[in-house]
Protein backbone atom coordinates (compact mmCIF):
# COMPACT_ATOMS: atom_id res chain seq x y z
CA UNK A 1 0.00 0.00 0.00
CA UNK A 2 1.24 3.51 -0.41
CA UNK A 3 2.21 5.62 2.59
CA UNK A 4 -0.32 8.65 3.35
CA UNK A 5 2.31 10.79 2.02
CA UNK A 6 2.24 9.19 -1.76
CA UNK A 7 -1.06 9.07 -1.42
CA UNK A 8 -0.94 13.07 -0.46
CA UNK A 9 1.51 13.75 -3.50
CA UNK A 10 -1.13 11.63 -5.47
CA UNK A 11 -4.12 13.67 -4.87
CA UNK A 12 -2.82 17.22 -4.85
CA UNK A 13 -3.80 20.57 -2.80
CA UNK A 14 -7.18 20.18 -5.53
CA UNK A 15 -8.08 16.39 -4.27
CA UNK A 16 -6.68 16.24 -0.63
CA UNK A 17 -10.13 15.52 0.61
CA UNK A 18 -10.03 12.31 -0.27
CA UNK A 19 -8.02 11.80 2.53
CA UNK A 20 -10.18 13.72 5.21
CA UNK A 21 -11.20 10.93 7.10
CA UNK A 22 -7.98 8.82 6.65
CA UNK A 23 -7.43 8.51 10.37
CA UNK A 24 -11.03 7.29 11.08
CA UNK A 25 -10.81 3.93 9.09
CA UNK A 26 -9.59 0.44 9.77
CA UNK A 27 -6.51 -0.88 7.63
CA UNK A 28 -8.84 -2.60 5.28
CA UNK A 29 -10.62 0.22 4.36
CA UNK A 30 -7.61 2.71 4.12
CA UNK A 31 -5.79 -0.09 1.52
CA UNK A 32 -9.27 -0.01 -0.59
CA UNK A 33 -9.08 4.06 -0.43
CA UNK A 34 -5.65 3.67 -1.17
CA UNK A 35 -5.61 1.31 -4.29
CA UNK A 36 -8.84 3.42 -5.77
CA UNK A 37 -6.46 6.92 -5.28
CA UNK A 38 -3.55 5.05 -6.89
CA UNK A 39 -5.93 4.11 -9.82
CA UNK A 40 -7.05 7.75 -10.99
CA UNK A 41 -5.70 9.75 -13.46
CA UNK A 42 -5.83 13.03 -11.63
CA UNK A 43 -3.63 15.01 -14.36
CA UNK A 44 -6.40 13.69 -17.02
CA UNK A 45 -9.11 14.89 -15.06
CA UNK A 46 -8.67 18.00 -14.23
CA UNK A 47 -7.17 18.60 -18.30
CA UNK A 48 -10.66 17.12 -18.95
CA UNK A 49 -12.73 19.48 -16.18
CA UNK A 50 -10.27 22.77 -17.00
CA UNK A 51 -11.80 22.08 -20.95
CA UNK A 52 -15.89 21.91 -19.43
CA UNK A 53 -16.55 24.96 -21.13
CA UNK A 54 -15.51 24.10 -24.66
CA UNK A 55 -18.38 21.61 -24.72
CA UNK A 56 -18.62 19.83 -28.16
CA UNK A 57 -21.12 21.55 -30.45
CA UNK A 58 -23.22 18.96 -31.59
CA UNK A 59 -26.02 21.45 -33.21
CA UNK A 60 -23.69 22.94 -35.20
CA UNK A 61 -21.74 19.57 -36.06
CA UNK A 62 -25.25 18.10 -37.21
CA UNK A 63 -25.92 20.41 -39.08
CA UNK A 64 -22.14 19.41 -41.53
CA UNK A 65 -23.31 15.44 -40.96
CA UNK A 66 -23.26 13.64 -43.88
CA UNK A 67 -24.28 10.08 -44.57
CA UNK A 68 -21.75 7.79 -44.39
CA UNK A 69 -19.90 5.90 -47.27
CA UNK A 70 -21.52 2.31 -46.81
CA UNK A 71 -21.07 -0.76 -48.89
CA UNK A 72 -24.46 -1.88 -48.98
CA UNK A 73 -25.08 -5.35 -49.31
CA UNK A 74 -28.16 -5.09 -51.50
CA UNK A 75 -25.75 -3.06 -54.06
CA UNK A 76 -22.75 -5.40 -54.03
CA UNK A 77 -22.99 -7.95 -56.83
CA UNK A 78 -22.79 -11.89 -56.26
CA UNK A 79 -19.27 -12.14 -57.18
CA UNK A 80 -17.77 -9.49 -54.72
CA UNK A 81 -19.98 -10.84 -51.56
CA UNK A 82 -18.90 -14.34 -52.25
CA UNK A 83 -14.58 -12.81 -52.59
CA UNK A 84 -15.54 -11.20 -49.48
CA UNK A 85 -16.70 -14.38 -47.28
CA UNK A 86 -13.84 -16.64 -48.93
CA UNK A 87 -11.53 -13.81 -47.30
CA UNK A 88 -13.01 -14.01 -44.27
CA UNK A 89 -13.26 -17.84 -44.07
CA UNK A 90 -9.47 -18.01 -44.78
CA UNK A 91 -8.47 -15.49 -41.85
CA UNK A 92 -10.86 -17.75 -39.45
CA UNK A 93 -9.19 -20.65 -40.63
CA UNK A 94 -5.64 -19.02 -40.34
CA UNK A 95 -6.26 -18.34 -36.56
CA UNK A 96 -6.05 -14.63 -37.28
CA UNK A 97 -9.90 -13.66 -35.38
CA UNK A 98 -10.66 -13.37 -32.08
CA UNK A 99 -14.05 -11.82 -30.73
CA UNK A 100 -14.87 -9.83 -28.14
CA UNK A 101 -18.30 -9.61 -26.00
CA UNK A 102 -19.03 -6.57 -23.92
CA UNK A 103 -20.99 -7.61 -20.77
CA UNK A 104 -20.71 -5.20 -18.25
CA UNK A 105 -24.26 -4.26 -17.76
CA UNK A 106 -26.95 -5.60 -15.40
CA UNK A 107 -29.97 -6.88 -16.19
CA UNK A 108 -31.93 -4.19 -14.14
CA UNK A 109 -33.91 -2.81 -16.96
CA UNK A 110 -35.47 -6.20 -17.55
CA UNK A 111 -36.22 -6.82 -14.06
CA UNK A 112 -33.67 -9.02 -14.00
CA UNK A 113 -31.26 -8.73 -11.11
CA UNK A 114 -27.92 -10.13 -12.42
CA UNK A 115 -25.40 -10.09 -15.10
CA UNK A 116 -27.69 -9.01 -18.67
CA UNK A 117 -25.72 -12.46 -19.98
CA UNK A 118 -27.34 -14.53 -18.26
CA UNK A 119 -30.79 -13.57 -18.64
CA UNK A 120 -32.31 -16.21 -20.67
CA UNK A 121 -33.41 -15.49 -24.01
CA UNK A 122 -33.64 -19.01 -26.28
CA UNK A 123 -37.18 -19.05 -28.07
CA UNK A 124 -37.61 -22.39 -26.88
CA UNK A 125 -34.02 -24.20 -25.41
CA UNK A 126 -34.20 -20.96 -22.89
CA UNK A 127 -30.75 -20.50 -23.56
CA UNK A 128 -28.99 -17.66 -22.10
CA UNK A 129 -27.45 -14.33 -23.91
CA UNK A 130 -24.32 -15.58 -22.73
CA UNK A 131 -24.75 -19.46 -24.41
CA UNK A 132 -26.17 -17.98 -27.43
CA UNK A 133 -23.30 -16.21 -28.25
CA UNK A 134 -20.50 -19.19 -27.17
CA UNK A 135 -22.47 -21.49 -28.96
CA UNK A 136 -22.24 -19.25 -32.28
CA UNK A 137 -18.54 -19.09 -31.28
CA UNK A 138 -18.43 -23.11 -30.96
CA UNK A 139 -20.25 -23.47 -34.46
CA UNK A 140 -17.80 -21.37 -36.11
CA UNK A 141 -14.71 -23.40 -34.67
CA UNK A 142 -16.50 -26.24 -35.82
CA UNK A 143 -17.37 -24.96 -38.95
CA UNK A 144 -13.47 -23.58 -39.75
CA UNK A 145 -11.59 -26.54 -37.70
CA UNK A 146 -9.93 -24.00 -35.28
CA UNK A 147 -9.90 -22.69 -31.96
CA UNK A 148 -11.02 -19.00 -31.99
CA UNK A 149 -10.19 -17.41 -28.58
CA UNK A 150 -12.99 -15.11 -26.56
CA UNK A 151 -12.33 -12.53 -24.24
CA UNK A 152 -15.53 -11.43 -22.00
CA UNK A 153 -15.55 -8.06 -20.88
CA UNK A 154 -17.26 -7.19 -17.83
CA UNK A 155 -17.65 -4.46 -15.05
CA UNK A 156 -17.12 -4.00 -11.19
CA UNK A 157 -20.87 -4.90 -10.60
CA UNK A 158 -20.89 -7.97 -12.94
CA UNK A 159 -17.45 -9.13 -13.15
CA UNK A 160 -17.69 -11.41 -9.97
CA UNK A 161 -21.31 -12.76 -10.99
CA UNK A 162 -19.79 -13.77 -14.22
CA UNK A 163 -17.00 -15.89 -13.50
CA UNK A 164 -18.86 -18.03 -10.98
CA UNK A 165 -21.68 -18.24 -13.87
CA UNK A 166 -18.68 -19.45 -16.02
CA UNK A 167 -16.97 -21.77 -13.65
CA UNK A 168 -20.47 -23.14 -12.72
CA UNK A 169 -21.17 -24.22 -16.27
CA UNK A 170 -17.79 -25.12 -17.60
CA UNK A 171 -17.32 -22.46 -19.02
CA UNK A 172 -20.06 -23.38 -21.55
CA UNK A 173 -18.07 -25.78 -23.48
CA UNK A 174 -14.85 -23.58 -24.45
CA UNK A 175 -11.55 -24.67 -23.28
CA UNK A 176 -10.10 -22.89 -20.47
CA UNK A 177 -7.34 -21.60 -22.63
CA UNK A 178 -9.91 -20.11 -25.19
CA UNK A 179 -11.43 -18.15 -22.32
CA UNK A 180 -10.80 -14.46 -21.11
CA UNK A 181 -13.11 -12.87 -18.85
CA UNK A 182 -11.43 -9.36 -17.47
CA UNK A 183 -13.11 -6.37 -15.96
CA UNK A 184 -13.14 -2.95 -17.44
CA UNK A 185 -11.88 -0.03 -15.47
CA UNK A 186 -13.96 3.08 -13.77
CA UNK A 187 -14.09 6.35 -13.31
CA UNK A 188 -14.30 8.47 -10.54
CA UNK A 189 -17.62 11.68 -10.33
CA UNK A 190 -16.47 14.69 -10.54
CA UNK A 191 -18.08 17.63 -8.70
CA UNK A 192 -19.48 19.81 -11.86
CA UNK A 193 -18.95 23.23 -10.15
CA UNK A 194 -15.66 22.71 -8.22
CA UNK A 195 -13.96 19.80 -10.14
CA UNK A 196 -13.55 18.10 -6.89
CA UNK A 197 -13.96 14.22 -7.26
CA UNK A 198 -16.60 13.02 -5.03
CA UNK A 199 -16.46 10.39 -1.98
CA UNK A 200 -19.22 7.73 -1.88
CA UNK A 201 -18.43 6.80 1.63
CA UNK A 202 -15.66 8.18 3.90
CA UNK A 203 -13.82 5.24 3.08
CA UNK A 204 -14.86 5.06 -0.87
CA UNK A 205 -14.75 7.45 -4.06
CA UNK A 206 -17.72 7.32 -6.45
CA UNK A 207 -17.04 5.17 -9.01
CA UNK A 208 -18.75 4.29 -12.08
CA UNK A 209 -17.77 2.28 -15.45
CA UNK A 210 -15.29 3.63 -17.99
CA UNK A 211 -18.01 3.04 -20.86
CA UNK A 212 -17.15 0.72 -23.21
CA UNK A 213 -14.33 2.45 -24.55
CA UNK A 214 -12.62 0.78 -21.37
CA UNK A 215 -11.96 -1.91 -23.68
CA UNK A 216 -8.36 -0.14 -24.45
CA UNK A 217 -6.80 0.47 -21.14
CA UNK A 218 -8.42 -2.62 -19.66
CA UNK A 219 -6.96 -5.01 -22.63
CA UNK A 220 -3.85 -3.01 -22.45
CA UNK A 221 -3.25 -3.70 -18.42
CA UNK A 222 -4.06 -7.17 -19.30
CA UNK A 223 -1.09 -7.49 -21.64
CA UNK A 224 -3.52 -9.20 -24.42
CA UNK A 225 -2.54 -7.13 -27.30
CA UNK A 226 0.64 -8.27 -27.43
CA UNK A 227 0.45 -11.96 -26.65
CA UNK A 228 -2.13 -11.61 -29.65
CA UNK A 229 0.29 -10.48 -31.93
CA UNK A 230 2.85 -12.57 -30.88
CA UNK A 231 0.21 -15.88 -31.34
CA UNK A 232 -0.80 -14.08 -35.32
CA UNK A 233 -3.71 -12.67 -34.34
CA UNK A 234 -4.36 -9.78 -36.53
CA UNK A 235 -8.36 -9.12 -36.39
CA UNK A 236 -10.42 -8.60 -33.00
CA UNK A 237 -14.27 -9.36 -33.45
CA UNK A 238 -16.43 -7.01 -31.14
CA UNK A 239 -19.76 -7.44 -29.79
CA UNK A 240 -22.24 -6.73 -27.32
CA UNK A 241 -23.60 -9.06 -25.08
CA UNK A 242 -27.48 -7.98 -25.39
CA UNK A 243 -27.82 -8.80 -29.61
CA UNK A 244 -28.19 -12.51 -29.47
CA UNK A 245 -28.60 -12.46 -33.89
CA UNK A 246 -25.06 -11.28 -34.02
CA UNK A 247 -23.17 -14.16 -36.21
CA UNK A 248 -20.14 -14.85 -33.84
CA UNK A 249 -16.66 -13.68 -36.10
CA UNK A 250 -18.96 -12.81 -39.12
CA UNK A 251 -16.88 -13.85 -42.29
CA UNK A 252 -18.65 -11.23 -44.50
CA UNK A 253 -17.50 -8.54 -42.36
CA UNK A 254 -14.16 -9.48 -41.58
CA UNK A 255 -13.51 -10.14 -45.59
CA UNK A 256 -15.21 -6.58 -46.18
CA UNK A 257 -12.77 -5.33 -43.95
CA UNK A 258 -9.74 -7.52 -45.16
CA UNK A 259 -10.68 -6.29 -48.50
CA UNK A 260 -10.91 -3.08 -47.76
CA UNK A 261 -7.40 -3.02 -45.76
CA UNK A 262 -9.71 -1.37 -43.12
CA UNK A 263 -8.45 -0.59 -39.27
CA UNK A 264 -11.70 -0.18 -37.64
CA UNK A 265 -14.96 -1.81 -39.46
CA UNK A 266 -18.83 -1.01 -38.25
CA UNK A 267 -22.03 -2.75 -39.03
CA UNK A 268 -24.90 -0.65 -39.69
CA UNK A 269 -28.57 -1.30 -40.43
CA UNK A 270 -30.98 1.11 -41.93
CA UNK A 271 -33.08 3.03 -38.87
CA UNK A 272 -36.32 2.00 -38.30
CA UNK A 273 -37.63 5.66 -37.65
CA UNK A 274 -35.48 8.89 -37.09
CA UNK A 275 -35.40 9.15 -33.57
CA UNK A 276 -34.47 5.89 -33.04
CA UNK A 277 -32.32 5.02 -30.27
CA UNK A 278 -29.28 3.93 -31.74
CA UNK A 279 -25.97 6.14 -32.27
CA UNK A 280 -25.96 7.64 -36.10
CA UNK A 281 -23.40 6.78 -38.49
CA UNK A 282 -22.13 9.79 -40.36
CA UNK A 283 -19.43 11.52 -41.81
CA UNK A 284 -18.04 14.62 -40.42
CA UNK A 285 -14.67 16.75 -42.15
CA UNK A 286 -14.09 13.99 -43.99
CA UNK A 287 -13.77 11.23 -41.36
CA UNK A 288 -16.54 8.44 -40.24
CA UNK A 289 -17.86 9.03 -36.86
CA UNK A 290 -20.94 8.34 -34.57
CA UNK A 291 -23.20 10.78 -33.19
CA UNK A 292 -25.27 9.57 -30.41
CA UNK A 293 -28.97 9.97 -30.58
CA UNK A 294 -29.00 11.97 -27.86
CA UNK A 295 -26.96 14.51 -29.21
CA UNK A 296 -28.41 14.53 -32.95
CA UNK A 297 -31.30 17.02 -33.18
CA UNK A 298 -34.62 16.29 -34.22
CA UNK A 299 -34.53 18.39 -37.39
CA UNK A 300 -31.52 16.67 -38.48
CA UNK A 301 -32.53 13.39 -38.02
CA UNK A 302 -35.72 13.82 -39.71
CA UNK A 303 -34.63 15.09 -42.87
CA UNK A 304 -34.98 13.18 -45.98
CA UNK A 305 -33.94 12.39 -49.48
CA UNK A 306 -36.17 13.35 -52.34
CA UNK A 307 -37.26 9.43 -52.41
CA UNK A 308 -38.52 9.91 -48.43
CA UNK A 309 -35.69 7.74 -47.07
CA UNK A 310 -33.72 9.23 -44.36
CA UNK A 311 -30.78 11.02 -45.49
CA UNK A 312 -28.78 10.07 -41.95
CA UNK A 313 -29.83 6.31 -41.71
CA UNK A 314 -27.55 4.39 -40.86
CA UNK A 315 -28.01 3.01 -36.98
CA UNK A 316 -24.88 1.95 -34.87
CA UNK A 317 -25.68 -1.75 -33.46
CA UNK A 318 -22.19 -2.33 -31.68
CA UNK A 319 -20.81 -5.02 -34.22
CA UNK A 320 -17.11 -4.02 -35.18
CA UNK A 321 -14.13 -5.50 -36.74
CA UNK A 322 -10.77 -3.87 -35.31
CA UNK A 323 -6.87 -4.89 -36.26
CA UNK A 324 -4.96 -5.68 -33.74
CA UNK A 325 -2.01 -3.98 -34.61
CA UNK A 326 -4.71 -0.67 -34.77
CA UNK A 327 -5.66 -1.15 -31.02
CA UNK A 328 -2.40 -1.77 -30.21
CA UNK A 329 -1.25 2.03 -31.51
CA UNK A 330 -4.55 3.23 -29.71
CA UNK A 331 -3.86 1.73 -26.32
CA UNK A 332 -0.42 3.99 -26.05
CA UNK A 333 -2.03 6.97 -26.52
CA UNK A 334 -4.55 8.44 -24.07
CA UNK A 335 -5.88 10.72 -26.51
CA UNK A 336 -7.28 8.73 -29.00
CA UNK A 337 -10.81 8.21 -27.28
CA UNK A 338 -11.84 11.27 -25.61
CA UNK A 339 -13.93 11.71 -22.72
CA UNK A 340 -17.72 11.87 -23.35
CA UNK A 341 -19.55 13.59 -19.95
CA UNK A 342 -23.08 13.04 -18.71
CA UNK A 343 -24.50 15.55 -16.06
CA UNK A 344 -25.91 12.91 -13.49
CA UNK A 345 -27.28 13.75 -9.68
CA UNK A 346 -24.53 11.64 -7.30
CA UNK A 347 -24.99 11.48 -3.57
CA UNK A 348 -21.90 11.58 -1.88
CA UNK A 349 -20.20 12.48 1.81
CA UNK A 350 -18.25 15.70 2.37
CA UNK A 351 -14.93 16.17 4.28
CA UNK A 352 -17.16 16.49 7.24
CA UNK A 353 -18.86 13.22 6.97
CA UNK A 354 -22.04 14.33 5.67
CA UNK A 355 -24.67 12.56 3.51
CA UNK A 356 -26.02 14.84 0.86
CA UNK A 357 -28.41 13.07 -1.77
CA UNK A 358 -28.93 16.02 -4.31
CA UNK A 359 -32.21 16.13 -6.84
CA UNK A 360 -30.75 18.13 -9.30
CA UNK A 361 -27.70 17.07 -11.62
CA UNK A 362 -24.37 17.85 -9.11
CA UNK A 363 -21.96 15.80 -10.94
CA UNK A 364 -19.78 14.83 -14.43
CA UNK A 365 -19.43 11.13 -14.75
CA UNK A 366 -16.91 10.19 -18.20
CA UNK A 367 -16.48 7.09 -19.70
CA UNK A 368 -14.95 6.92 -23.46
CA UNK A 369 -16.83 4.79 -26.48
CA UNK A 370 -15.37 2.62 -28.53
CA UNK A 371 -16.94 3.83 -31.64
CA UNK A 372 -14.43 6.89 -31.53
CA UNK A 373 -11.75 4.29 -33.05
CA UNK A 374 -13.51 5.11 -36.31
CA UNK A 375 -12.51 8.35 -37.02
CA UNK A 376 -9.04 7.83 -35.27
CA UNK A 377 -8.06 5.09 -38.01
CA UNK A 378 -6.78 5.79 -41.48
CA UNK A 379 -9.23 3.86 -43.09
CA UNK A 380 -12.80 3.01 -41.62
CA UNK A 381 -15.49 1.17 -43.15
CA UNK A 382 -18.72 1.01 -42.65
CA UNK A 383 -20.84 -2.54 -43.97
CA UNK A 384 -24.47 -2.25 -43.72
CA UNK A 385 -26.20 -5.73 -42.60
CA UNK A 386 -29.86 -6.22 -42.67
CA UNK A 387 -31.22 -5.79 -39.41
CA UNK A 388 -33.95 -8.91 -39.76
CA UNK A 389 -30.52 -11.03 -39.59
CA UNK A 390 -28.06 -9.64 -37.23
CA UNK A 391 -29.48 -6.85 -35.09
CA UNK A 392 -32.45 -7.91 -32.09
CA UNK A 393 -30.88 -6.49 -29.00
CA UNK A 394 -32.59 -6.84 -25.13
CA UNK A 395 -32.59 -3.51 -23.84
CA UNK A 396 -36.14 -3.09 -22.53
CA UNK A 397 -38.92 -4.61 -20.36
CA UNK A 398 -42.13 -6.74 -21.10
CA UNK A 399 -44.22 -4.75 -22.34
CA UNK A 400 -42.26 -1.97 -23.60
CA UNK A 401 -42.66 -0.58 -27.67
CA UNK A 402 -39.37 -2.12 -28.60
CA UNK A 403 -36.52 -3.95 -28.12
CA UNK A 404 -38.32 -6.42 -25.47
CA UNK A 405 -37.10 -9.82 -24.66
CA UNK A 406 -40.31 -10.32 -26.72
CA UNK A 407 -39.36 -8.98 -29.85
CA UNK A 408 -35.94 -10.36 -29.63
CA UNK A 409 -37.36 -14.24 -29.52
CA UNK A 410 -39.50 -13.32 -32.27
CA UNK A 411 -36.56 -12.31 -34.50
CA UNK A 412 -34.52 -15.03 -33.65
CA UNK A 413 -37.45 -17.45 -34.49
CA UNK A 414 -38.52 -15.63 -37.68
CA UNK A 415 -34.20 -15.73 -38.80
CA UNK A 416 -34.72 -19.71 -38.03
CA UNK A 417 -38.09 -19.98 -39.67
CA UNK A 418 -36.50 -18.15 -42.99
CA UNK A 419 -33.58 -20.66 -43.26
CA UNK A 420 -36.20 -23.70 -42.73
CA UNK A 421 -38.49 -22.72 -45.50
CA UNK A 422 -35.57 -21.71 -47.89
CA UNK A 423 -34.22 -25.11 -47.44
CA UNK A 424 -37.65 -26.41 -48.57
CA UNK A 425 -39.47 -26.73 -44.87
CA UNK A 426 -42.92 -26.34 -44.46
CA UNK A 427 -43.42 -24.85 -41.11
CA UNK A 428 -47.10 -24.29 -39.95
CA UNK A 429 -47.56 -20.61 -39.06
CA UNK A 430 -48.02 -21.09 -35.40
CA UNK A 431 -44.68 -23.45 -34.58
CA UNK A 432 -41.56 -21.49 -33.10
CA UNK A 433 -38.72 -23.21 -34.45
CA UNK A 434 -34.81 -22.72 -33.00
CA UNK A 435 -31.89 -23.76 -34.33
CA UNK A 436 -28.65 -24.18 -32.73
CA UNK A 437 -25.31 -23.56 -33.85
CA UNK A 438 -24.19 -27.06 -33.78
CA UNK A 439 -26.79 -28.42 -35.52
CA UNK A 440 -26.25 -25.32 -38.06
CA UNK A 441 -24.38 -22.37 -37.98
CA UNK A 442 -25.38 -20.93 -41.04
CA UNK A 443 -28.97 -21.13 -43.71
CA UNK A 444 -26.29 -22.94 -45.81
CA UNK A 445 -25.72 -25.76 -43.14
CA UNK A 446 -29.72 -25.74 -43.07
CA UNK A 447 -29.54 -26.37 -46.93
CA UNK A 448 -27.45 -29.25 -46.45
CA UNK A 449 -28.94 -30.90 -43.06
CA UNK A 450 -32.24 -30.82 -44.15
CA UNK A 451 -31.29 -32.47 -47.80
CA UNK A 452 -35.19 -32.84 -48.45
CA UNK A 453 -38.34 -30.84 -47.68
CA UNK A 454 -39.92 -31.72 -44.34
CA UNK A 455 -42.69 -30.46 -42.21
CA UNK A 456 -42.85 -28.96 -38.96
CA UNK A 457 -46.56 -28.79 -37.27
CA UNK A 458 -45.43 -28.46 -33.95
CA UNK A 459 -42.72 -26.24 -31.94
CA UNK A 460 -39.08 -27.79 -32.70
CA UNK A 461 -35.56 -27.13 -31.40
CA UNK A 462 -32.94 -28.30 -33.49
CA UNK A 463 -30.41 -29.49 -31.60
Amino acid sequence: MLSLEQLKSLCGTEQLHLLAHWESLTQIQRQGLADQIAQIDFDGIGQEMSLQQQVCDWQKLAQKAEPPEALRLVDMSHESLVEAIVQGQQAIASREVAMVLVAGGQGTRLGFELPKGMYPIGPLSGRTLFQMHVDSLRGAMRRFGVSIPLLVMTGPSTHEPTLRYFQENANLGLDPQELMIFEQGTMPAVDASTGRILMESPSSIALSPDGHGGILRALSKTGWLERAQDQGIKHLFYAQVDNPLVRACDPLLIGLHRLGQSQATTQVVEKRFATEKVGNVVKLDGKTQIIEYSDLPEEVAKQTNPDGSLRLWAGNIAVHVFDIEFLKRCSSSSNTLPFHRAHKSVPYVDQHGQEHTPLVPNAIKLERFVFDLLPAADRALVVEVLASEAFAPVKNAIGSPTDTPETCKAALVNLHRRWLVNAGAEIDADCLVEIHPNWAWDEQEVQARLGKPIQIHADTYFT
